[in-house]
């Protein structure tokens, strides 16, 4: 059996991260099925250790979004450990293996999720623009603002170019 990697996410303070959060059933609708859920999660995990969102976007098996940190502040990771939390705890019991009960975890989520530091305007815009167009990407719309569950239809360009 090989080990587990050791990986270390890095503390950058105040920094703007994209990130992707899938579940462990690609395939399922739970995130559009309880979307109103996921929201609440979010909502009260930000109203406890606040951070910008500057786009999300829900498809049914996994989500993207873009968030910018306070300043001083690098804890993404309680931020996303709370979320998925708070959410998971909202959802019916489901038949879990054995790792996730000895670990308290409903096996809703994927472990881990990817995040990407953000290094300048250019890569911020385009991973906004990634969220946004990803609906699009995965053939369940013709255009982003189609798809309910984006920020896209808080701030999106409505003059976007796909």
């Amino acid at each position: 059996m090989r080990p587990m990697s050791k990986y270390i996410r890095p503390k950058r303070p105040g920094a703007s991260i994209f990130f992707t959060v899938a579940l462990a059933d690609r395939g399922a609708r739970t995130l559009v099925d309880h979307v109103v859920v996921l929201r609440e999660a979010v909502r009260m995990t930000k109203a406890e250790r606040p951070f910008q969102i500057n786009a999300w976007v829900v498809l049914p098996d996994h989500m993207h979004c873009v968030w910018t940190l306070p300043e001083g502040d690098a804890e993404y990771s309680t931020r996303w450990s709370v979320i998925k939390a708070r959410f998971s705890r909202a959802m019916p019991i489901i038949q879990r293996r054995k790792s996730h009960e000895a670990r308290r975890e409903h096996g809703i989520w994927q472990r881990r999720y990817w995040e990407h530091h953000i290094r300048d305007d250019a890569a911020f815009a385009a991973c906004v623009r990634y969220c946004w167009i990803n609906p699009v990407k995965h053939g369940l719309v013709e255009h982003p603002k189609d798809w309910p569950y984006s920020s896209w239809h808080r701030d999106g360009p409505h003059d976007l170019i796909l």
